[in-house]
């Protein structure tokens, strides 16, 4: 029985993979951001234990996974929690990219080095779930693809360092995928949010889960994933 530790599992992409991770019988180690949400998580995924740590504050996780039990092993861990916050670049604070800083790049490098033994141990396969942002950078959405391809260097940098360890990288670039966070997006662009358009989460995770199963002789490096309707 694999065990994996996912971020993000609340919503969008990451409960569409922590739903497919039950249905095959895994174990599930889910971070959540405060005791409440961890309850939720519990209610949500019976079964999965849960680690409490904000990845709005990386700088905490370490004090935070301290003062909790761990998994021994880690057979993945998938990084598919982020934040968005659009806006032009003559005009974002650093409050603004800061915060994105934090959950989609500094948290998941800290959530990495800290779980690194178990992956090790495991010979894992650490997932990051990045962006179409990561590869490109467009107008008003310079902070998001920052962090993005900031994503996507850590991935590259672990995954050199860590290949004579066994631990697998692998990195995931989803278009547009009709959650939660798109739905902010398009509000936030004035536009109306029509999820039939849009990559289904379930999708996604299908491609994590290929990534994830490959025999150990072969690594998904990196992965597009783009709408097809």
């Amino acid at each position: 029985m694999s065990a994996h530790l996912i971020t993000g599992a609340g919503s969008g992409i990451g409960t569409a993979v922590a739903d497919r991770l039950t249905t095959r019988g895994d174990t599930l180690w889910l971070l959540a951001r405060d005791a409440g949400r961890a309850k939720e998580l519990e209610g949500r995924f019976p079964g999965a234990r849960t680690i409490v740590g904000d990845l709005a504050t990386p700088e905490k996780l370490s004090w935070a996974l301290s003062h909790q039990e761990l998994p021994d092993r880690l057979d993945s861990l998938l990084h598919i929690a982020g934040v968005v916050e659009l806006g032009a670049i003559g005009e974002l604070t650093p409050r603004t990219w800061n915060a994105q800083l934090a959950a989609n790049l500094v948290s998941p490098a800290e959530l990495t080095r800290l779980l690194l033994p178990q992956l090790r141990a495991a010979r894992g396969h650490v997932v990051f779930v990045n962006s179409g942002a990561g590869l490109r950078a467009n107008p008003q959405w310079g902070a998001y693809a920052a962090t993005k391809h900031g994503l996507k260097a850590l991935a590259d940098a672990l995954r050199a360092e860590e290949h004579d360890s066994g631990v697998r990288v692998t990195s995931v670039y989803p278009g547009r995928t009709a959650t939660p966070m798109q739905a902010k997006v398009h509000q936030q662009e004035g536009k109306a949010y029509d999820e039939s358009r849009w990559i289904d989460p379930a999708s996604v995770a299908t491609t994590i889960l290929a990534a994830l199963d490959l025999p150990a002789d072969a690594e998904v490096t990196d992965l597009s994933v783009r709408p097809g309707r």
